[in-house]
């Protein structure tokens, strides 16, 4: 995908996830979100602390002993900016194309698909994906280890979408619509849209 193309589908997701954030009750603000420890509210929080600078990164880094997701978790979770300036916040941030520190511009696409799942799955809304965003999204995550290392916890298996051209892996296939892949490498679980091969054992099943 190239630089554009990324860049449309990240302002598009911020669009639409900033509709979503004001829409949402204070009870549903509330609930715990897919991201364990983490309340709806911290992860629409936290899409809007992409834009920290190094400095502010670095700072907070030391502060938790260059724990990041410690630090991560601690910087969304302490902002108790009200969900209405969140929303706002988001949609101030459509054109930018600044990527967390550390990052590359990828980064921000990740997060809005899988972060927008961990906020409308809990809740029960059905947020459908982009199938070409979602294909380089999880392409970016089966190709780079860290933090997911999706090929070491899916040795043997080949992941084919039913929906867009990916695959990944080798071994017995698996097949979903790219929304439950990318779901399913990024550590979410339970995905009930794979089709797992008969043979496959109950630890790949559980994600």
């Amino acid at each position: 995908m190239d630089s554009d193309t990324l860049w449309r589908h990240i302002d598009h997701e911020r669009l639409s996830l900033a509709d979503l954030i004001e829409s949402l009750t204070p009870e549903q603000l509330a609930t715990p979100s897919s991201c364990e420890g983490w309340t709806v509210r911290d992860v629409a929080v936290h899409l809007t602390q992409s834009h920290a600078g190094a400095r502010e990164v670095l700072s907070a880094a030391a502060r938790h002993g260059f724990r990041f997701n410690t630090m991560i978790r601690e910087m969304a979770i302490r902002d108790r900016t009200p969900a209405d300036e969140v929303a706002d916040k988001l949609r101030r941030m459509v054109g930018s194309r600044r990527h967390p520190f550390g990052t590359n511009e990828r980064a921000p696409l990740i997060d809005s698909l899988l972060h927008g799942q961990d906020i409308a799955v809990p809740l029960g809304i059905d947020r459908p994906m982009p199938v070409d965003a979602a294909a380089a999204a999880a392409r970016e995550i089966w190709d780079v280890a860290f933090p997911f290392f999706a090929r070491r916890h899916n040795r043997g298996l080949r992941f084919v979408a039913t929906d867009v051209d990916f695959d990944a892996g080798t071994g017995r296939v698996v097949e979903a619509p790219i929304r439950d892949i990318l779901m399913h490498v990024s550590g979410r679980t339970p995905v009930r849209g794979l089709r797992w091969p008969d043979d496959v054992g109950s630890r790949h099943r559980a994600g």
